[in-house]
């Protein structure tokens, strides 16, 4: 019998989200529960910086938790290069900066205040100043994906008719359509994020935890064992079924 793996969906700078579903799966499974945390932990949420700091406590800590990475979590890493690299899914009029991508607010979660008028140079060299060393060394070391006998975990999923084994980096951070409009049998179930939906939802061959955390919604956690989900709620677990 397999034992519960839980899952987090896109937290995206909210701390005290992130605490709230952390005590549901404490009460779930314990303090030692295996959790899987599916990326995108910094910009547009208000304390980007507390998150990555709780993150690499509990990994410090030796709790038995994986960090995939998110296409986020590659802005910011490539921003903090020695000389930003620009995303290049983004349109070029569209950087990390901007607010509708929130790396401004997750510059300003380490107390740094700028306007879009500043220059980036400027920007990038204060931002070398003031982000620890170890956010960038947790970054730096985020994994692509996590696979269980039943399951694969990624940020934003799979590209059909590929093995799981010579996926992307580029389309396990940002593929969307030809991944959802996918509906046959994937090799294994594939737990993901990266797109935003109202509730968690189970499509068959694909669960989708981003619940719009980014956008101030609701953070989900899910628990799985085998191919079987349960949502988590206050009021205990909560089956998640393939949708008709």
């Amino acid at each position: 019998m397999s034992h519960p793996l839980y899952a987090i969906g896109d937290i995206h700078g909210q701390l005290t989200e992130l605490h709230r579903v952390l005590a549901l799966i404490e009460a779930d499974g314990g303090k030692d529960a295996q959790i899987i945390f599916l990326g995108d932990y910094t910009d547009r949420g208000p304390d980007s910086r507390g998150v990555l700091d709780l993150l690499i406590n509990g990994k410090e800590a030796g709790k038995n938790w994986t960090f995939i990475k998110g296409n986020h979590d590659r802005m910011f890493e490539w921003f903090m290069q020695d000389f930003p690299r620009q995303e290049p899914y983004l349109p070029i009029e569209l950087y990390w900066l901007h607010p509708r991508l929130g790396g401004d607010t997750t510059l300003a979660s380490y107390g740094m205040d700028f306007t879009e008028k500043d220059r980036q140079i400027m920007v990038h060299k204060q931002a070398l100043e003031q982000v620890p060393s170890a956010h960038l060394h947790f970054l730096q070391g985020l994994e692509l994906s996590y696979e269980t006998g039943d399951l694969f975990f990624a940020h934003a999923g799979i590209r059909p008719g590929v093995a799981l084994a010579d996926q992307s980096e580029e389309d396990l951070l940002w593929i969307r359509q030809e991944f959802h409009n996918y509906t046959d049998v994937h090799p294994k179930l594939i737990v993901h994020g990266h797109t935003p939906i109202d509730q968690a939802t189970h499509y068959g061959n694909r669960v989708n935890l981003d619940t719009g955390a980014g956008y101030g919604k609701p953070l989900t956690a899910a628990v799985f064992e085998g191919r079987d989900c349960d949502l988590l709620t206050d009021q205990g677990r909560l089956a998640l079924t393939p949708l008709a």
